[in-house]
């Protein structure tokens, strides 16, 4: 029996039916008049309920992506691959779950090596072969290969540690970093709090760290550049975003962003907040009615607003495809010390989880379901709400069939395009069958239409054990808060049993995207 009969018949066993869409001759001939552009802003540990568009409690005044939900589609039940932060981005960018990876559960730390293979294909390979022109400008945390001065690994490798990284010669290049990864240009941070404290361009630091991080600074031990400000990282981001849209419509030039002028482009913008260090600027402050915290949030839907102008401005917004979302859901900290502790800002009245259980970490929605918004001028309805279920690893398989492309049997692999709900053309049964979700521990789940199976205890991640009970059933259409666990339910142990087996199907064949 060969693979392609083996998958479906082990698909067939759990009772599930996958819908084929069949898209790709509308997509080539959409793509006749002109490829869009393509923007996908990442923010970093933003929760659902922290759009006012979408939480009528919020005390976060968040008008760009109020607007840009006006002008577009927004999803209400979109999903991290991760509740943490590096698998997700891994997800993001080659549409596969990371814990098929070697990370299991966690995020990559100080000086980690590379999570994606050199050899895979990512979104930027894929539209840089097909003309585009990328660029990544923002936290990676992805791993590098750092260049040492000994030859050895980098000392503190995945640790803190006073001495971390003092054996890395910042002088020569940072090896399979994200200009090896589908990206012609890179402007951002490692990590916001993470050595090294400085920005990194391309392959090379900007400037060499020479000075420890002062203890009273927020974040892990290691070398810093003199005068670095946790309070610029997001500044700087935004700053070095519309200088690149302003170099695509010839306002300027920056030789260092290696473009042609006319190509389209791709520009994926994961940022740094509001994510600890949690360090709004000096504008950006009082802001809103939810401390530090919700003043970081208003300060990233500022940035957003900045690139939608710079996009206005430079005449691309009718031909750009661009894209919200957050990597994970909210831990809730207040901002005390540019931190605090989980769900304090919960103090100022305002929940990021909004109606939804749990936070950051947990396999619980609030540390997964994320704001996700899109929009397309004269392709997207304006005002659209869907409530279809999508994740981040299905963004490599929509800007496929954007651009009318087949993407080859090793690549996305759990990659479903949700184009037709962009374009509100749903098909008649859904993109994708059903999203596995992963805690931060390491704590698997898996939804398949209105149920939500936790193959685990609590919430997996950092709200803790929950009732106890080794599983947990959910009926998210009418228990989307997860307050009644079904595990024990004698009616419901075959439903059970089919998304134990379908999870169970899912880790063994290594894809949940058919071979066609």
């Amino acid at each position: 029996m060969n693979r392609r009969v083996f998958l479906r018949q082990c698909i067939s066993a759990t009772g599930v039916a996958l819908t084929v869409v069949p898209w790709l001759e509308a997509a080539e001939t959409r793509m006749g008049r002109q490829r869009p552009n393509i923007v996908l802003i990442l923010a970093d540990d933003m929760g659902y309920g922290d759009l006012a568009c979408q939480n009528p409690e919020s005390k976060i005044p968040t008008p760009n992506l109020d607007q840009l939900a006006a002008e577009g589609v927004r999803f209400t039940d979109a999903h991290s691959p991760s509740a943490v932060c590096s698998p997700t981005r891994y997800g993001v960018l080659t549409g596969r779950y990371a814990w098929r990876t070697r990370l299991k559960k966690g995020v990559l730390w100080c000086w980690d090596n590379p999570l994606i293979d050199a050899d895979r294909l990512t979104v930027g390979k894929l539209l840089q072969a097909h003309g585009y022109d990328t660029a990544c400008i923002g936290k990676w945390h992805l791993g590098w290969v750092w260049p040492t001065t000994d030859g050895n690994d980098p000392v503190g490798m995945g640790k803190n540690t006073p001495d971390a990284g003092e054996n890395v010669d910042f002088n020569r290049p940072i090896a399979d970093g994200p200009t090896t990864r589908g990206f012609d240009y890179y402007f951002g941070t490692d990590v916001p709090n993470f050595p090294p404290y400085c920005f990194i361009e391309n392959d090379h630091t900007v400037g060499i760290p020479t000075v420890p991080k002062p203890g009273n600074m927020f974040g892990s031990p290691g070398p810093m550049l003199e005068g670095w400000r946790l309070e610029d990282i997001l500044p700087a981001l935004a700053q070095k975003a519309e200088e690149y849209v302003d170099a695509k419509g010839g306002r300027s030039q920056n030789e260092a962003f290696g473009q042609t002028r006319g190509n389209p482009f791709f520009l994926y913008m994961p940022l740094t907040a509001p994510h600890t260090p949690i360090a709004p600027n000096a504008d950006s402050r009082g802001k809103s009615r939810a401390g530090a915290y919700g003043d970081f949030v208003y300060e990233v839907d500022h940035v957003v607003g900045r690139v939608l102008e710079a996009l206005d401005r430079n005449g691309f917004s009718r031909d750009t495809l661009v894209i919200f979302t957050s990597d994970n859901g909210s831990p809730g900290r207040d901002g005390t010390d540019m931190s605090g502790k989980l769900n304090s800002v919960r103090a100022f009245g305002h929940n990021p989880s909004h109606v939804y259980r749990g936070i950051k970490a947990d396999a619980w929605e609030g540390g997964h379901r994320v704001p996700f918004l899109a929009r397309w001028p004269g392709e997207t309805k304006p005002g659209t709400v869907c409530d279809n279920t999508i994740c981040h690893v299905d963004l490599i398989a929509t800007c496929a069939e954007v651009i009318g492309a087949n993407l080859p049997q090793d690549a996305g692999e759990d990659s479903f395009s949700f184009l037709p709900y962009v374009l509100d053309r749903p098909p008649d049964g859904p993109v994708r069958n059903a999203v596995v979700h992963h805690s931060g521990n390491g704590v698997f789940a898996v939804r398949r239409g209105k149920w939500k199976f936790i193959d685990g205890v609590g919430s997996g991640g950092w709200s803790g054990k929950g009732d106890g009970l080794p599983g947990q059933l959910y009926n998210m259409e009418h228990d989307s808060a997860e307050q009644n666990n079904l595990y024990q339910n004698p009616a419901h142990q075959a439903i059970i049993r089919e998304l134990r087996d379908l999870l169970e199907c899912y880790k063994r064949q290594g894809r949940t995207r058919l071979l066609t």
